[in-house]
Protein backbone atom coordinates (compact mmCIF):
# COMPACT_ATOMS: atom_id res chain seq x y z
CA UNK A 1 0.00 0.00 0.00
CA UNK A 2 2.84 2.43 0.84
CA UNK A 3 5.19 1.50 -2.00
CA UNK A 4 4.77 1.95 -5.73
CA UNK A 5 5.43 -0.69 -8.33
CA UNK A 6 8.10 -0.39 -11.01
CA UNK A 7 5.45 0.74 -13.52
CA UNK A 8 4.53 3.73 -11.36
CA UNK A 9 8.19 4.82 -11.19
CA UNK A 10 8.62 4.39 -14.96
CA UNK A 11 5.58 6.57 -15.65
CA UNK A 12 6.91 9.25 -13.26
CA UNK A 13 10.30 9.10 -15.00
CA UNK A 14 8.73 9.50 -18.45
CA UNK A 15 6.67 12.49 -17.27
CA UNK A 16 9.74 14.16 -15.74
CA UNK A 17 11.76 13.63 -18.94
CA UNK A 18 8.92 15.03 -21.03
CA UNK A 19 8.59 18.12 -18.82
CA UNK A 20 12.27 18.98 -18.31
CA UNK A 21 13.96 17.34 -21.29
CA UNK A 22 17.10 15.24 -21.25
CA UNK A 23 19.52 18.16 -21.67
CA UNK A 24 18.27 20.02 -18.60
CA UNK A 25 18.27 16.81 -16.53
CA UNK A 26 21.85 16.10 -17.62
CA UNK A 27 22.92 19.63 -16.60
CA UNK A 28 21.21 19.30 -13.23
CA UNK A 29 22.97 15.98 -12.65
CA UNK A 30 26.40 17.34 -13.53
CA UNK A 31 25.87 20.46 -11.40
CA UNK A 32 24.80 18.35 -8.45
CA UNK A 33 27.79 16.04 -8.90
CA UNK A 34 30.28 18.91 -9.02
CA UNK A 35 28.68 20.46 -5.93
CA UNK A 36 29.02 17.22 -3.98
CA UNK A 37 32.64 16.84 -5.13
CA UNK A 38 33.45 20.41 -4.07
CA UNK A 39 31.84 19.81 -0.69
CA UNK A 40 33.86 16.62 -0.14
CA UNK A 41 37.09 18.39 -1.13
CA UNK A 42 36.30 21.24 1.25
CA UNK A 43 35.62 18.89 4.13
CA UNK A 44 38.76 16.89 3.40
CA UNK A 45 40.94 20.04 3.21
CA UNK A 46 39.45 21.48 6.39
CA UNK A 47 40.21 18.41 8.50
CA UNK A 48 43.61 17.43 7.13
CA UNK A 49 46.24 16.42 9.67
CA UNK A 50 48.78 18.81 8.11
CA UNK A 51 46.68 21.80 9.17
CA UNK A 52 46.35 20.47 12.70
CA UNK A 53 50.10 19.75 13.00
CA UNK A 54 51.28 23.28 12.17
CA UNK A 55 50.83 25.79 14.96
CA UNK A 56 49.15 29.09 14.08
CA UNK A 57 51.46 31.96 13.23
CA UNK A 58 51.96 34.62 15.84
CA UNK A 59 50.36 37.96 15.03
CA UNK A 60 52.51 41.07 14.90
CA UNK A 61 50.42 42.93 17.44
CA UNK A 62 50.82 40.25 20.11
CA UNK A 63 54.62 40.49 20.39
CA UNK A 64 55.88 42.41 23.42
CA UNK A 65 57.55 45.79 22.88
CA UNK A 66 61.33 45.84 22.77
CA UNK A 67 63.17 47.53 25.62
CA UNK A 68 65.22 49.67 23.22
CA UNK A 69 63.31 52.15 21.02
CA UNK A 70 65.84 51.70 18.16
CA UNK A 71 65.25 47.94 17.85
CA UNK A 72 63.58 46.94 14.59
CA UNK A 73 61.13 44.07 14.66
CA UNK A 74 62.01 41.96 11.63
CA UNK A 75 58.79 39.94 11.71
CA UNK A 76 56.72 43.11 11.33
CA UNK A 77 58.35 43.89 7.98
CA UNK A 78 57.17 40.67 6.28
CA UNK A 79 54.07 41.02 4.13
CA UNK A 80 51.37 38.49 4.84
Amino acid sequence: MGSFSIWHWLIVLVVVVLIFGTKKLKNIGSDLGSAVKGFKDGVRDGTSSADAATPPQQQVGTTPKAADANTVDVEAKHKS
